[in-house]
């Protein structure tokens, strides 16, 4: 008997994700430029709880289901590939799906353009100095809220020396191994800009904080925006916190976020940019880890709340995270 024969490899890049679904009738929403979110297609997902738990990235060509009943029915396994996708669907092997998606080919929908992933650019040059006159006891320190141990732990101050960073507070930023890269400066007032980056300093390479909350051997992070709300996030209680320094995730940056760290609490600001952010860097990760988008009041950031606040917020999601799981 003549067997058909197919290029696993050519199918996976012939065929959208996209495309399988539409074949299937399945509607998602759209989630930032490149990610998808909706009900579960799969035949094995029986939680009435675990809505909205599929998510699909475009650019990868991939998808999950993080539902704990679904998962437990896939052996464990969070997600896959288009190939993946239709043997599940026609409780068929994988070479089957690929027969299928041969024979498709010719019939499915046409193919939408798909963004580029971000690309990060070269990595950031450790530094070989670090900078002296800086004064950690300055008053706009604890105005701003934050404890001599914080200051110490995060080696904040004003800075009293000569160049562009003179009379701000100088935040020193570190690559995931704990080498100094660079110094942000902040001003003490509502001059612009609010902050100075040295030039060409690359921020879609870096995670701020990252190498303090690797050591925590924490397996949950807090993802949040600013250097700021890390710091009243870290005093707070919850030290493997690391901040995107904006509201934008690099592919770099998921890519270290997803392999120090187990499951993400994405906590950005309350305001326009940080929900839009939210979605897109909560779609993002929840395609490759178990997310929780943390949603604050209109108007606030995470370093306006108080440690009390923080620590009801991040009780409150935890509990409802693992409710969910169940």
């Amino acid at each position: 008997m003549a067997t058909t024969w197919v290029d696993f490899k050519q199918i996976k890049a012939d065929v959208t994700i996209e495309q399988v679904l539409a074949h299937y009738g399945v509607h998602l929403r759209p989630i930032g430029s490149t990610d998808l979110h909706g009900r579960c297609p799969l035949p094995m997902h029986t939680s009435s709880r675990s809505r909205d738990s599929f998510t699909v990235n475009r650019a990868r060509n991939v998808w999950s289901c993080r539902s704990q009943s679904c998962m437990q029915a896939r052996a464990g396994r969070p997600g896959g590939n288009i190939l993946d996708l239709v043997a599940l669907i026609e409780s068929c092997s994988i070479r089957d799906a690929a027969v299928k998606l041969h024979n498709w080919n010719p019939t499915l929908p046409p193919r939408r353009p798909v963004p580029a992933i971000e690309t990060s650019g070269e990595a950031n040059t450790p530094l070989r100095f670090a900078l002296q006159h800086v004064d950690s006891r300055h008053p706009y320190l604890i105005d701003r809220g934050l404890a001599p141990s914080t200051i110490r732990t995060f080696g904040i101050g004003c800075y009293s020396g000569r160049g562009f960073l003179r009379g701000r507070i100088v935040i020193p930023i570190h690559n995931e191994h704990g080498k100094l890269l660079a110094y942000v400066g902040r001003a003490l007032g509502d001059q612009a800009p609010k902050y100075r980056f040295p030039a060409g300093f690359r921020k879609s390479q870096v995670l701020f904080n990252l190498h303090r909350a690797c050591a925590t051997e924490v397996r949950d992070v807090i993802v949040v925006e600013g250097f700021f709300d890390s710091f009243a996030v870290h005093q707070a209680g919850y030290p493997a916190v690391v901040g995107l320094m904006g509201s934008t995730l690099s592919q770099h940056q998921a890519d270290l976020i997803t392999s120090h760290f187990d499951r993400a609490f994405v906590m950005l600001d309350g305001d326009e940019a940080g929900r839009l952010g939210t979605a897109v860097v909560a779609g993002v990760l929840a395609a490759r880890m178990p997310v929780t988008a943390i949603a604050l009041q209109d108007g606030t950031q995470p370093d306006q709340l108080t440690s009390a606040e923080i620590q009801h917020l991040m009780r409150r999601y935890a509990t409802t995270t693992e409710t969910e799981a169940r």
